[in-house]
């Protein structure tokens, strides 16, 4: 198994909390590198988690000819500059949700990989879990017959002004920061993108949508219905999430954290019988660190496609022009 070098973009707590300790358990990475916006930020990250290097600026890690790939977890507002800079500078690129704020940008940024011959996906870890696999499988085996309705919900605690997800200018706001997951699992359990699109917000004084609920309508009638929000208690990292799935024969219901590793559930309902069944997860981002570094050494396809990652896009440019954002 040949190992890929790693190195990282940001200090952000999804790095610190998430990916990197997935990236720690790949078993085709290696930790190469990390820059922050100081070296002192970044030494340690270094110290912490046992990369080789540490650099005070993403310019001087792109330079650095051992690094193959790289891990971007910036504000939205720099995933499309900063992935293209990657591009062009030889690395392989794993960017953070969402890809950028609009399918436009997005398109850009997969023109600049495909231009430098790098590979560049979107990170949904979520996608990876094998609990997000099965349920997938037993739609398409025909467990609950023909999918009719849909519900994905994801809703956190909300945050004061110093967090970049209450602030506009960073592209804030829930639907950027948790809608995209569950208008994601919609398309990726329906397997089309929505004819209509029909959608209401709540905003802050600011003007970042803190609360988003809609409706996707796809071919033959199917239903989507999500809702996002950071409406908890302030700064309580307090969550919910959860989704069903209706069907002509019965329903797949899960209520359970799919982006943490563990044993989770999900049950199938078919008139008065009820299955209830169990998926052993691993750590979801070691996960997609190790399907990049196969894509990157083997050829393997990209598992989230650049082609659901633009349906997605442009799904959330839809309701993002649905709710006046």
């Amino acid at each position: 198994m040949r190992k890929i070098k790693w190195g990282v973009l940001g200090t952000a707590n999804i790095a610190r909390g998430r990916t990197i300790p997935g990236m720690r358990l790949a078993e085709n990475c290696i930790m190469e590198a990390v820059a922050g916006r100081s070296l002192e930020k970044a030494e340690a990250f270094r110290e912490q988690f046992g990369f080789n290097k540490a650099y005070g600026s993403y310019e001087e890690l792109l330079a650095d000819p051992e690094v193959e790939a790289v891990y971007i977890c910036l504000p939205n507002t720099l995933h499309k500059e900063w992935s293209i800079r990657a591009a062009k500078a030889g690395k392989h690129i794993l960017c953070e949700k969402p890809l950028a704020p609009t399918a436009a940008d997005i398109e850009e940024m997969f023109r600049a990989a495909e231009e430098n011959g790098v590979l560049l996906m979107e990170a949904f870890a979520y996608l990876h879990n094998p609990l997000t696999t099965a349920v997938k499988t037993e739609i398409e085996e025909g467990a609950i017959g023909d999918v009719v309705y849909m519900e994905s919900a994801f809703i956190t605690s909300d945050y004061d002004l110093s967090n970049i997800r209450m602030r506009r200018e960073t592209a804030g706001g829930a639907l950027y920061d948790l809608g995209c997951y569950t208008t994601s699992q919609i398309l990726w359990m329906i397997g089309e993108e929505p004819e209509d699109v029909k959608a209401f917000a709540q905003f802050s004084p600011e003007g970042v949508d803190v609360y988003t609920a809609g409706l996707l309508t796809f071919p033959g009638g199917k239903r989507g219905a999500f809702q996002c929000g950071m409406v908890l208690a302030t700064n309580k990292d307090d969550f919910t999430d959860h989704f069903e799935i209706h069907g002509t024969e019965g329903t797949i219901l899960a209520d359970t954290e799919i982006n943490m590793p563990g044993i989770l559930h999900y049950t199938i309902k078919r008139g008065d019988r009820i299955e209830k069944k169990t998926v052993q997860a691993p750590h979801n981002y070691q996960l997609e660190v190790e399907q990049l570094g196969r894509a990157i050494a083997e050829g393997e396809e990209l598992y989230v496609s650049h082609e659901f990652t633009l349906r997605n896009a442009r799904t959330l440019d839809r309701i993002l022009k649905e709710i006046g954002y």
